[in-house]
């Protein structure tokens, strides 16, 4: 197998390690950032190659991706004195999730689980998830009966505007959504997403006391209103 050639191997520095954490550690102040349309530069994503979390739970973990939901484990990094001084050595592993991605796991070997992340059933929480896609509402159903006849909870079928999902927990308490697009984005979606969020930019900002620039380059923005739609206005079939 042919390796490519790495950045990383033609970096200075003999690790991505460094002393300079500042890449993860200091607050980002947007205000300060220059804007995508001051220079020439298009930045452009190819879809996703990967997702990862942290496990405390090894086999519980392999047993669930791999026997339960039948994803292939197809890559394991064993990385042993890697990094800095206090960082413990792991494994990090990659289910297939198709078209290239993976769901992926840290082990970091002889540590235990943080407070942090321990689960919790608030909104906040299962709020950070990952949606992986199928491509028809047969496929949508086929996991939610073929999962519950493996003996796991699965949520009912929950709609939003242009989705139709399942949720569930895996060992760790991270929650997996599975979703099904109902229709393409249109140049309406573009549009009121864009109204909609410098709506609420501005009503954060008047909620803060702060003075910001909008976000839309019009010299003269007309006045915009926060419409907040009922849960059955959005075709939620599940709403209370």
């Amino acid at each position: 197998m042919v390796v490519k050639d790495t950045i990383h191997e033609n970096a200075v520095s003999g690790s991505a390690y460094t002393t300079n954490r500042d890449y993860f550690t200091k607050e980002v102040d947007t205000g300060k950032l220059k804007r995508a349309d001051s220079d020439a530069m298009q930045l452009r994503l190819d879809g996703v190659d990967h997702t990862a979390r942290p496990t405390w739970k090894l086999r519980e973990t392999i047993e669930f991706y791999r026997d339960v939901l039948g994803l292939p484990l197809i890559h394991t990094i064993s990385a042993r004195g890697w990094g800095p001084t206090a960082h413990p050595d792991f494994l990090h592993f990659f289910f297939d999730a198709g078209k290239g991605a993976t769901i992926a796991f840290f082990y970091y070997i002889g540590t235990d689980r943080p407070e942090r992340y321990v689960p919790q059933d608030h909104h906040f929480s299962v709020a950070t998830h990952t949606a992986w896609a199928v491509p028809t509402s047969e496929e949508l159903q086929k996991w939610k009966t073929t999962l519950e006849a493996r003996g796991l909870i699965v949520s009912p079928y929950t709609r939003h505007e242009i989705l139709e999902s399942i949720y569930f927990l895996d060992p760790n308490g991270y929650p997996v959504e599975i979703t099904l697009r109902l229709r393409d984005l249109e140049v309406i979606d573009e549009v009121d997403a864009k109204l909609t969020l410098e709506a609420a930019v501005q009503l954060e900002d008047e909620l803060r006391g702060v003075e910001q620039p909008l976000l839309r380059s019009d010299a003269e923005p007309e006045p915009l209103v926060l419409v907040v739609r009922p849960c059955r206005a959005v075709g939620n079939e599940h709403c209370p």
